[in-house]
């Protein structure tokens, strides 16, 4: 079985690839920004695609899902990585974007570890968001401010966030935070806060919550039954040609789905018992 790299070094591995323009000078390249919650995936594909492709390289950046549709439909990027659907970015010309879902990824609050509360209605984490509730006490917790961490308004993770929990409502003004990274290390580091990240990022530090006592587990995100998630979408402007369709034809090889997805903490489409569409139309699957 091939090795599937730690989360921390495909970011490293595609930090390091990034920089190194006279490497993939000398080979064939191509670039793929978006969404951080998709980083880790997309960067570790690519490292072992680069691996059984010498001179072909796959740079993957971050920056947000909105960063990664507005830079592949401006054609700086071969492939702009996303957490939301292209219609779902305002200001966007979707009619030469072709999509390329290869993952599901569930989004979960997470709290610093000293937060008591273990379980969330989604009524609560809705009035968490819109600054209706502000205090831990007010949940029966210890009398303890709720500190909101946020993440910037071009990323896709917000977008979903919001669209299941929020339900239409404002977010309460917070800090904001390109990185998912950042947000889970804010969290861990400050009593009494409160974010959401994907399941990939979950890690000993933070302290993922049920919603209506339902936990955040893969299972639960194939029937619906837990409603805060997306797809991983990678856009082409245009038809793939080239290092991008060997690239995308990899990232759906049984290898990524059935090996490296689930282990890198996302899940295979294939999986799916439900679609959605980019209004949040639920349709139900026959059974696989």
């Amino acid at each position: 079985m091939k090795k599937i790299l730690s989360m921390a070094s495909v970011i490293l591995m595609s930090t390091l690839l990034t920089g190194c323009g006279d490497l993939v000078d000398n080979g064939e390249s191509i670039t793929a920004v978006g969404s951080s919650a998709m980083q880790p995936l997309a960067a570790a594909a690519g490292e072992e695609f680069s691996s059984e492709h010498v001179g072909k390289f796959i740079n993957v950046q971050g920056g947000g899902s909105g960063t990664g549709l507005s830079q592949v439909q401006a054609g700086a990027v071969e492939i702009g990585n996303s957490d939301l659907f292209a219609e779902e970015k305002s200001g966007l010309k979707t009619d030469e974007l072709v999509d390329h879902k290869v993952a599901v990824v569930g989004i979960t609050p997470i709290v610093n570890k000293e937060v008591s509360l273990n379980n969330l209605s989604m009524t609560e984490l809705k009035n968490i968001f819109t600054g209706k509730i502000t205090n831990w006490s007010e949940l029966g917790g210890a009398d303890l401010p709720i500190v909101l961490i946020n993440r910037a308004s071009g990323s896709g993770t917000r977008h979903t966030f919001e669209q299941w929990v929020l339900d239409g409502e404002v977010s309460k003004l917070a800090q904001e935070q390109e990185s998912t990274g950042m947000v889970r290390q804010i969290v861990a580091t400050t009593p009494g806060a409160i974010s959401y990240v994907a399941f990939s990022y979950v890690t000993d530090e933070v302290k993922a919550l049920k919603v209506d006592g339902v936990e955040p587990l893969d299972k639960h995100v194939k029937t619906n039954k837990w409603k805060i998630w997306s797809y991983e979408h990678m856009y082409t402007l245009g038809e793939p040609k080239g290092l991008t369709k060997e690239y995308l034809d990899y990232m759906l090889s049984d290898h990524i789905q059935k090996e490296m997805v689930p282990q890198l903490g996302y899940i295979p489409v294939t999986e799916m018992k439900v679609e959605r569409d980019a209004a949040g139309n639920i349709t139900e699957i026959n059974a696989r």
